[in-house]
C-alpha cells in the first residue's frame, strides 16, 4: 500500500486534471504504472504478472479512489485479462498477459450494444467463419478503454439461430485492424478521465485462433468472470462512498 500510495501521489495525481480535459488516460502512463509493477498484480508471475491475489488489485482501487482519482480504467483492464488467464490456452496468455501487465496492450471488454445493455441474448454483432478468420460486423457503445484499446474482449453472435448459446468471445487486437473504427468519446457526468467510447466494425477479419474458450458458449464463458467484475464494482463504490464521506466531514 505505502509503494501504491507514493506512486499515485508522484505520477497520477498531478495529471488527474489533464486526463480529465482529454477525456483519457494516456497511453505513456499505462506503460509507466506497468513498469512499476502495478499493473495485473493478481495475474500469476509466469504470465507477466504480480503473483498476489484480489487484495493487491483492491489497494490500487483505494489508493486511487481515496484521492478522487476515477479515470484510470486498470478495472475493466484486470478483467478483461482475467479472461485470457481463465479461458486462454498457453498460447493466448503468453501473448497477451505479458503486454498487457506492461500496460503496453491496453484492455476493453466490448459487450454493450445500442440494443443489447445487460440483456447480452440480444447481442446482434456477428462473426463469420471464412477459412481461416472469422468476418466481423457490427457495433459497441459505452465501452471503457475504447478509444485507447489494443486488445478488445469481444462479444459476438456465431450462430444467429440460438438466441441463448449462439455467442463467442473474440480477443481482437486492434492496432492497424483494417475495417475498425473508434467513433466519439463520450463526454460524461462523471467518471470524465474514464476513455469511453463507441465502435465500430466493418467486414473486420481476424485469425480464428482470436477465439477465446468453446464456439458459441461465449454467454456461458462471460457469466463465469463477470462475478469479478461485479466484485470491483462493490470495491470502486465502497471507496466512493467513503470518499464522499471524508469531503462531507470537512
Amino acid at each position: 500500500r505505502e509503494a501504491i500510495s507514493r506512486y499515485v501521489d508522484a505520477e497520477m495525481l498531478p495529471l488527474d486534471a489533464k486526463w480529465r480535459a482529454d477525456h483519457r488516460v494516456d497511453k505513456e502512463s499505462w506503460r509507466k504504472i506497468g513498469a512499476a509493477g502495478f499493473l495485473l498484480m493478481d495475474v500469476p508471475a509466469e504470465y507477466g504478472g504480480g503473483g498476489g491475489d484480489f487484495r493487491h488489485e483492491t489497494l490500487l482501487y483505494e489508493e486511487l479512489n481515496r484521492r478522487g482519482i476515477s479515470g484510470f480504467g486498470q478495472g475493466v483492464h484486470s478483467i478483461a485479462a482475467h479472461y485470457v488467464l481463465n479461458y486462454g490456452n498457453e498460447e493466448q496468455k503468453q501473448r497477451w498477459l505479458p503486454r498487457m501487465a506492461r500496460g503496453e496492450l491496453i484492455g476493453a471488454i466490448a459487450m454493450t450494444e445500442p440494443g443489447a445493455g445487460s440483456d447480452l441474448k440480444g447481442i446482434r454483432t456477428r462473426a463469420v467463419r471464412d477459412g481461416d478468420h472469422y468476418v466481423i460486423n457490427g457495433s459497441k457503445i459505452f465501452i471503457t478503454n475504447g478509444g485507447s484499446a489494443g486488445l478488445l474482449m469481444l462479444v459476438v453472435r456465431t450462430d444467429p439461430n440460438d438466441r441463448s448459446r449462439g455467442l463467442s468471445i473474440l480477443m481482437v487486437e486492434t492496432e492497424g485492424l483494417k475495417g475498425y473504427r473508434v467513433g466519439r468519446v463520450l463526454d460524461k457526468m462523471g467518471f470524465q478521465a474514464q476513455d469511453t467510447a463507441e465502435l465500430f466494425f466493418e467486414d473486420v477479419r481476424v485469425p480464428v485462433d482470436a477465439l477465446l474458450g468453446p464456439l458459441d458458449q461465449g454467454w456461458r464463458v462471460a457469466m463465469t468472470t463477470l462475478s469479478f467484475e461485479r466484485a470491483g464494482v462493490a470495491r470502486l463504490h465502497l471507496n466512493v462512498a467513503r470518499k464522499l464521506d471524508d469531503l462531507l466531514a470537512e
